[in-house]
């Protein structure tokens, strides 16, 4: 059976009540948030500014990694959300002399994020996941109006 993939994009990170990060991602149907950790929160902040700390973090070691044996990220899939807890898988390619060999490999979201937005890779979500969120356009527009006035 195929899974139906919808592609998103993040449409802004900011603090959360809880004390970690909401991360709101995007489609045409519907905006929803993903809730994570304050670190993994600030380190995707770094990415989409752009901005490199001296030393590797975690995701930017990983990179390295994947650079070294030719290894790229070929897409993100987040594929289930049970109790707002969200389930990312990745989706890795190997090319090399001997063929291509693809791996699928469970992740965190907010590390699968940070990893597609870091290799400006696309990020995917099922549709049993978008018919299972609640849609938070109006919340987040609510929230950037009141921040820029």
């Amino acid at each position: 059976m195929e899974v139906k993939a919808i592609p998103v994009s993040l449409r802004s990170i900011m603090p959360a009540t809880e004390g970690g990060m909401a991360v709101f991602l995007a489609c045409e149907q519907k905006t929803f948030v993903i809730y994570i950790d304050p670190h993994v929160g600030n380190i995707l902040r770094l990415v989409l500014n752009g901005e490199r700390k001296e030393r590797p973090l975690t995701h930017d070691l990983i990179g390295q990694i994947f650079t070294g044996f030719e290894i790229s990220l070929d897409r993100v899939l987040i594929h289930h959300v049970e109790n707002s807890v969200f389930y990312a898988r990745l989706f890795l390619v190997m090319k090399n002399e001997l063929g291509t060999k693809i791996v699928e490999m469970d992740a965190r979201p907010s590390d699968a994020i940070v990893l597609a937005v870091r290799a400006k890779r696309p990020i995917l979500v099922t549709e049993n996941v978008l018919n299972a969120v609640d849609d938070m356009r109006g919340v987040l527009e609510k929230i950037l109006k009141l921040k820029s006035s």
